[in-house]
Parts: C-alpha cells; structure tokens; sequence
C-alpha cells in the first residue's frame, strides 16, 4: 500500500520516457552504466547532469524500486531492469528539467499545499497523517521524503496548468464535426457494448425436472426485470454467473468479443432494455443493456445513484475512532430493525442534508469525492455501508436507488468536448516536453571503475 502512493513521482513522468528527443550537449558513450537495485548500494555516484544540477544512481535506484512495485501491483510485465532503469532515468531528466524551469519562472508551493496533499493521501486510504508516516517508515520513507515528493509533484502540475493546459482550446465547430463523423460511422467493429446479465446455471447432467425448474426461475428472475426490479438485486437473488459480486456487469467491450447468441439478443434493444430468455450451453442467461455506444464517443448515458448518509465530521472532541464506533452502532440498530436510518440522520448528521433525513438526491459520476463515491458503487440499493472516511469526516452511506438517463444533447457535447480536449493536452502535453527536454543541456557519465 505505501509504496503505491510513494509511487507517486515515477507514475507521473515516466510516461515522457518514450517520447524524449536527444539533448544539447549530449555525450553518450555506450549509454550509462546504471547499477541494477540490489548492486553497488554502497557507493553512490553521479549518473547525469541535467543544466548542471546532478541525478545521483540513488535516485535512480529508488524510483527504480518505486517503478517495478508498481508495475507489480497493476498485474504488468516488467521489462529487463536494465531497460527499465534507463527509462527511469530518462523520466528523471524530464522531471528535472520541469522543475528547474518551475523554480525560474516563480512557482512556489507553500507548506499548506503539502499538507493537504499529504491529508488528501491519508484520507484515500482511510488513515490519518500520523498512521501514514508510520507505514511509510517501517519501508524506510521519512516524512520529509514524501513532503518533498508532494511539493514537486504540485508543482509540475502548476507549471503544467500555466504552460500547456491553459492553451488548449475546443471549439463548438470541432465537436459538431466529431459527433457527425462518428454517428455516421456504420463500422460495426467500433461498436461497444456494456451489457449485465443473470445467468441460471444448467449441469450439463440436468434432467428434464431439473431443466424446467431452472428455466422457470429464470423466467421469475425475467418477469421482476421487466417489472422495475433493480437488476443488481436481481443478480445476487439469482444468478450464477462469475460477475455477480459486481452486479454482473460483463463490461464494455466491443460487439466482436460477445458471444453471438448475445448479440442477437440485445441487436434491437436501447440502453436499459432487456432480453428475451437466452439459452445456452451455460444455461438461461437474462441480459441487460446498460450503454451502447462508439469506441470513439463517450458514453451517452449516465448511471445515476441516489443515496442517504449521516456525517460525522472530525474535532478535538470526536477522534476518528469515536465517530467510527458511532456509525458502527448506527449501522447495527438500523439493520437490527431498531432504528430508522433517515431519523438517526435527522439527529446526528452533521451535513446541509440532514434536515431531509441525509438524502442526497440524484448523483451522477463524478458529483462526490472518490473515496466516497467509490464505496456507494459497490453497494445494492438497501444496503448500508461501514463507516468509511473522507475529507469531510466520517459517513455512513445507505444506497436506496439507482438508475440509467440519457445524456442531454448539451451533456453529450460536453462529453465529447472533454474528450477532445483530453487527447489535446496529451498531445500539447508531450510536444511540449520533448521541446523543453531538447533544450536542456545533458550529460550522461560512466560509473567510477
């Protein structure tokens, strides 16, 4: 867990690593020789020189270290370390050369910003600072080490925002064009689908009685589908299929990675629609239509939730730990039937929804916090969550509906305006770094013999 937030400065420059044109002043002979992560940790030396401030192998080494955890922990395969180290070294170049240009051109983080990233990490992983320096320390980070990481990330984000982001621009007349060349687009291969499903498994060694009981409980599990029946209820009533913690959403992939029974079932329906009874060599499958769209538009619907929460928010008076007990208790009388969670809300909420017994109202992605937003997706609607911690305090979150809408046609343009402007900055983005990296004078040194 720590070293995927220490992670936080190679994830965010190594991605220039590609894209890095050669430097003035540049001498290469044979490249570096940079020390692999378990040699030569006793001596360090200088492994570059980037306008005449020093990369050291240390540093090379840890974000070496810091690179591979991550590659670990998002499932990817690991190139040659030695590879991987001149990449990283490569990214540490680009890094330094921003932040020298960042310091000449004015831009200061004050110790405030620092902090609230350092609380916004904590809070993330429902920790307070104190508990996050700890963890970081038994893997030998100081807390000065991170403060410095922050303070750097922040402010290459700052130089970001002055010297690209605030140059990109989007017009309507792009979007129209966008939207028309994609609308008109007939290829069925950039279709994707995101469909749901409720699988009634059938043994293969079913017999005739058998059959007909699972075929009827699907039929069941179909009729209270049609009839408004939230569909993620109906999955942990009824189905049997691998996706079921998750709702059994199967996931938006193009149409060519579907089985053809399903497309054939779904090839009429609209978002929100749902299937005839399917059979297959698995059983009855029921599907569910939740978002159709092309690979190159955004989506143009909205899963909307609508949820009830009590928050307590965090004093001298109320440790975090008080409040989590709290909601705790909370959490047990409501689902022991001895309390009513909109009047404990009305009673204790400290949040503007309190008067209305904690309702939210309707949320679309994106309207509250991650760490909050993340736990209300995981819940059905009647469920209730643990207490979970925020910037905010501490909340207890009860998921009462949830729901599909279209898009209006100014949200859709929105979208793709958001898109389009993505790719822009990315573009802008790397242009830009490659043009400053090509300007900064370089020097790549051998290691001591």
């Amino acid at each position: 867990m720590t070293h995927r937030l220490v992670a936080l400065t190679v994830a965010s420059v190594a991605i220039l690593a590609p894209f890095c044109a050669p430097a003035q002043g540049l001498r290469l002979p044979g490249g570096p020789s940079l020390a692999a992560p378990q040699a030569q940790r006793a001596v360090d030396y200088i492994v570059a020189v980037v306008n005449s401030e020093p990369i050291t192998n240390n540093e090379v080494r840890q974000e070496l270290q810091r690179a591979q955890q991550q590659l670990a922990q998002q499932g990817r395969s690991q190139p040659e370390a030695q590879a991987l180290a001149r990449q990283v070294l490569e990214s540490l170049i680009n890094q330094k050369a921003q932040l020298q240009l960042a310091r000449e051109s004015g831009i200061r983080v004050d110790d405030a910003a620092v902090d609230q990233a350092e609380q916004s990490i904590a809070r993330q992983n429902q920790i307070d600072v104190a508990e996050l320096h700890r963890r970081l320390a038994s893997d030998g980070v100081l807390p000065s080490q991170l403060r410095a990481q922050l303070r750097d990330q922040l402010m290459l984000t700052r130089l970001r925002e002055r010297e690209v982001d605030a140059r990109v621009r989007v017009s309507d007349q792009e979007v129209d064009q966008y939207l028309r060349e994609q609308q008109n687009n007939s290829d069925p291969t950039t279709q994707e689908i995101n469909l749901a499903q409720i699988l009634v498994a059938v043994p293969d060694t079913a017999s005739a009685e058998q059959l007909a009981a699972l075929q009827a409980k699907a039929q069941r599990a179909l009729a209270r589908a049609r009839a408004g029946d939230d569909f993620v209820t109906l999955v942990r009533e009824f189905s049997d299929g691998s996706e079921r913690a998750s709702g059994g959403v199967l996931g938006l992939r193009t149409a060519s990675r579907y089985p053809p029974l399903f497309l054939q079932a779904t090839q009429g329906l609209g978002e929100g629609d749902i299937s005839e009874l399917v059979r297959s060599g698995a059983g009855f499958h029921i599907l569910k239509v939740l978002e159709k769209t092309r690979s190159g538009l955004p989506a143009m619907s909205v899963t909307q939730s609508r949820a009830r929460h009590i928050l307590l928010r965090l004093s001298p008076q109320l440790t975090q730990a008080a409040a989590h007990q709290q909601l705790t208790d909370f959490r047990t009388r409501i689902l022991a039937g001895q309390a009513d969670f909109a009047a404990l809300a009305r009673q204790h909420s400290q949040d503007g929804s309190a008067a209305q017994g904690g309702d939210l109202g309707w949320a679309s992605p994106g309207m509250f916090v991650p760490e909050f937003e993340e736990v209300m997706n995981q819940l059905a609607p009647g469920q209730i969550s643990a207490p979970l911690v925020s910037r905010f305090g501490v909340h207890l979150i009860a998921l009462t509906e949830r729901r599909s809408i279209a898009l209006s046609a100014r949200e859709q343009g929105e979208a793709v305006r958001a898109l389009l402007r993505d790719k822009k900055l990315q573009d802008a983005y790397l242009s830009w770094a490659q043009e400053l990296r090509s300007r900064a004078y370089v020097e790549l040194r051998e290691p001591p013999q």
